[in-house]
């Protein structure tokens, strides 16, 4: 059971490494980066690479970790009590099982992702400790002692909006995706437009660096904003010479929406590019 990448999901070396060992020392994978690399398409290709079940858990602001476990639902037990709805009698009818319930439920040993952890309070890493670690965990309502039939392989993602737990952090294998170099760029795109002109590409990937490289840019693009422009690009069959034409619509580049996100970052590269011209 091992993680090389797939058709369709460039991997490095080191990615892969990362993977594997934390499949090998069977920990939570904690995986951050810019956002845009590709943490959570990780999860999904990894699931689909081993032919299982991938089991995904979206974290909000008010995620709480008990949700991850499970849910009693006690307001509709008392309002089906009032009814004299038979399925009072068993209290499992009102208890929901939550993402960890059911991937230590699972026969076939799943992938977990708890995408952005960090979104949620501080105290939720800590709060799933026990669990991550000893794979188990007790339902009150029932007594029963819930343990995982197959350690799933957990894909945890954050994009550093606040500090993880130093006891959380001992319990999982690290990786940083970095943000891909030109090369690996370019590999990308031939996954996604293996009859694109290269060209195109070319000029693009010169606009697209030359982007990211512009101080006080409050929002860099991402692999994925980049996949979009490209995909406009083509439909419209523009041409790759203007793309870098600074004369061009106050020097921006054609259908730039897909590059930069608000107006402060539109403002800055049309200033840039009129004193370029100066």
């Amino acid at each position: 059971m091992f993680f090389t990448g797939t058709e369709s999901y460039i991997a490095t070396l080191a990615l892969q490494q990362a993977v594997n060992a934390a499949i090998v020392l069977e920990k939570p994978l904690l995986i951050k980066g810019e956002p845009g690399t590709g943490k959570t398409l990780l999860a999904e290709e990894l699931a689909k690479s081993l032919d299982t079940d991938l089991l995904q858990w979206h974290i909000k602001s008010t995620t709480k970790a008990q949700q991850g476990l499970y849910e009693y639902d006690a307001v509709s037990r008392l309002r089906d009590s009032q009814l004299g709805d038979p399925r009072v009698n068993d209290i499992r009818n009102y208890i929901k099982k939550g993402k960890l319930w059911q991937a230590f439920s699972a026969e076939k040993r799943p992938v977990l992702l708890i995408d952005e952890i960090d979104k949620a309070d501080i105290e939720f890493p800590n709060d799933l400790l026990l669990e991550l670690d000893k794979m188990e965990f007790h339902v009150y309502e029932t007594g029963e002692q819930i343990q995982a039939h197959v350690r799933p392989i957990v894909i945890i993602t954050s994009n550093n909006e606040k500090e993880l737990p130093d006891a959380f952090l001992r319990r999982c294998f690290f990786h940083y995706i970095d943000f891909p170099s030109a090369q690996e760029m370019a590999q990308i795109i031939d996954v996604h437009f293996p009859k694109i002109q290269q060209r195109l590409v070319h000029e693009a990937l010169e606009v697209f660096f030359k982007l990211r490289e512009i101080p006080g840019l409050k929002k860099k693009p991402s692999t994925s904003e980049l996949l979009d422009w490209l995909k406009l690009l083509v439909a419209d069959d523009i041409d790759p010479q203007i793309l870098q034409d600074k004369t061009n619509k106050g020097g921006l580049m054609p259908l730039f929406g897909a590059l930069l996100k608000n107006e402060q970052d539109v403002s800055l590269v049309e200033k840039l590019a009129f004193m370029a011209r100066r």
